[in-house]
């Protein structure tokens, strides 16, 4: 079955694209967002999607906090992309779906994300940090991240796909160890939130 995946005419993102790493965001931003996906949102098979920067893929993208350390996956040598094996990534997320359908595209999507991936005996309470965007490469020129923290409080966060993820929190010099098999989202919202190389 084909895959097909949400997107935005680039056109439409409030308060556009133009714009490097991530910007901050308060609630009605948000709101305007949501609405626009309601609005102009629309799926197209995800190999046509890739390839077609007049669109972005939107991306819930979720960091998880523990007071100074961050939950840090690494992926293994067990997932099918050769390419992503040792990368590292501090964020949880994927691209909205038509299973997404519905009054909040955005929101359902975020949270089944949450729970595909991460193993957590408690509700997560998801706070806004902003909008992430990196035209700088062809990737990054299709996508438009939506980041939120989340605080695990002390509570336990495990992986779900233990044969393709391992994942801990860390602090910041571990982190900063990983900077080189990090995903460039990573990086952008590690500086972001003052976790990075370049503090």
């Amino acid at each position: 079955m084909t895959e097909r995946v949400l997107v935005l005419p680039r056109a439409d993102v409030p308060g556009g694209c133009d714009f490097h790493g991530i910007r901050a965001a308060r609630a009605g931003q948000l709101e305007d967002l949501r609405a626009t996906i309601g609005a102009s949102g629309r799926y197209l098979e995800r190999a046509v999607a890739e390839d077609d920067p007049t669109h972005k893929q939107v991306i819930p993208y979720v960091v998880v906090r523990d007071a100074d350390r961050v939950f840090l996956m690494r992926r293994t040598d067990a997932g099918g992309d050769p390419r992503l094996h040792g990368k590292a990534s501090i964020g949880v997320g994927g691209h909205l779906s038509p299973v997404d359908e519905g009054g909040d595209a955005l929101m359902s999507g975020l949270r089944r994300e949450w729970v595909e991936e991460l193993e957590t005996d408690w509700e997560p309470e998801f706070e806004l940090v902003g909008f992430l965007n990196d035209d700088t490469n062809p990737v990054g020129a299709v996508h438009l991240g939506v980041v939120f923290s989340v605080d695990a409080a002390g509570r336990p966060v495990g992986v779900r796909e233990h044969d393709k993820l391992i994942g801990a929190f860390a602090g910041t010099e571990e982190l900063i160890g990983s900077w080189d098999r990090l995903e460039t989202w990573s990086r952008l919202v590690a500086d972001a939130l003052e976790m990075g190389r370049s503090q």
